[in-house]
């Protein structure tokens, strides 16, 4: 009978990957099935195990969304809420005119910016299926947008400032536009909540949960534990991108709400279930189902194929609305990271897939093999 370690085993054989951990809980109640295969680095002398730490890059963002929303139901910030009174960099934003104008071509934002706005990608600011536009050069140079760097980011106030002077892609509203809107929710919560991003999530989310592997640095003493990330490089092998004394190693300036944490399959795994879990402690199921449903008008997600492939997007993830290849359950949310992750759950069946893996994705689609196949195998 093949299982995840049948599925995972010759992308490691082949060099795809260094390792992966992978995890899949159908929603049966029976105990989740999990898979350790390779090293924690190409030359494989250490053996990946069930607890090792990933930099899971863009898997933040839901949980900065879920942090989002408990302070709505604490009644400290409402969806519906204009950001300036904790954003003022962002208060009177300028757009480009058209998308491929030139940065000192603009107007007026038409109206302010709210937090309904930035929960679903269509505050104004991020990334386009066009890399080429102007708009875009200031996030991936001044912002750092991009592969996370957090040793190279600005600090929050610093780093808003120069949100504040660079003009929105489209006016709010009006477009879905990938990751920046994650940056500008992890410096909310901390402005709303009077501390640190860190802090607020270990408090709220992270110590509740059990997830005692999960943060934006390795938890002291277990960089053992951590495992390096690599890229494709030139002569078909693998690129060192960072090293467990790297990036990760200490407390960063900027705690990057979309793309900053570390965590383990196991502590991933405890996040998805507290979404799962109707009326559970930490969040209502209204305040899940708001997460969980597509947000977005057919011309947005069409807009968005090169990210969505035709999917749409909740709060800090996207929401299946068709069934385009056999693990496409409508309903299913989740998303991926730009490290090599990816973890969905469908809140129709409780079913729960995680794969965190050590090898940076070449751009936002095709989707790598080794997910596909983790996803069919989920999906069967």
């Amino acid at each position: 009978m093949t299982g995840l370690t049948d599925i995972l085993q010759p992308y490691v054989d082949d060099g795809t990957l260094p390792g992966a951990v992978a995890l899949v809980d159908r929603g049966d109640g029976r105990e989740p099935e999990v898979a350790a295969v390779g090293g924690a680095d190409v030359r494989g002398e250490a053996p990946m195990v069930r607890d090792s730490i990933f930099r899971i890059a863009s898997l933040t963002k839901p949980v900065t969304a879920a942090a989002v929303m408990m302070l709505v139901e604490d009644g400290r910030l409402a969806l519906t809420d204009t950001v300036a009174p904790w954003l003022p960099e962002i208060a009177e934003p300028m757009v480009v005119r058209t998308p491929a104008s030139p940065l000192d071509d603009v107007v007026p934002a038409a109206r302010p910016v709210t937090v309904e706005d930035l929960m679903t990608f269509r505050a104004g600011w991020g990334f386009p299926s066009d890399f080429s536009l102007p708009a875009l050069a200031p996030l991936l140079g001044e912002l750092r947008q991009g592969p996370p760097r957090p040793q190279d980011v600005a600090g929050p106030d610093q780093w808003m400032a120069t949100l504040g002077r660079i003009p929105m892609l489209h006016q709010p509203g009006g477009a879905w536009l990938y990751n920046t809107c994650s940056d500008v929710l992890g410096v909310l919560i901390a402005r709303v909540a009077g501390c640190s991003l860190p802090e607020f999530l270990a408090e709220r989310i992270f110590e509740p949960l059990g997830m005692a592997d999960t943060g934006f640095t390795v938890p002291a003493g277990q960089s053992g534990r951590f495992t390096h990330s690599y890229r494709a490089g030139a002569d078909g092998g693998l690129d060192l991108v960072d090293a467990p004394d790297g990036q990760w190693s200490a407390m960063p300036a900027f705690p990057s709400g979309a793309g900053g944490l570390v965590s383990t399959a196991d502590d991933y795994h405890r996040f998805a279930r507290m979404l799962l879990d109707e009326d559970g402690p930490l969040l209502t199921d209204g305040s899940v189902r708001r997460m969980t449903t597509d947000q977005l008008t057919p011309a947005q997600r069409a807009g968005a194929e090169l990210f969505l492939q035709g999917q749409g997007w909740g709060f800090g993830g996207s929401v299946d609305v068709t069934a385009a290849e056999p693990w496409n359950v409508p309903g299913r949310y989740g998303w991926i990271g730009g490290t090599g992750t990816a973890a969905h759950i469908v809140p129709s069946t409780g079913a729960v897939t995680i794969l965190l893996t050590q090898r940076e994705l070449a751009g936002p689609s095709p989707y790598p093999e080794p997910m596909r196949a983790v996803w069919e195998y989920a999906a069967s």
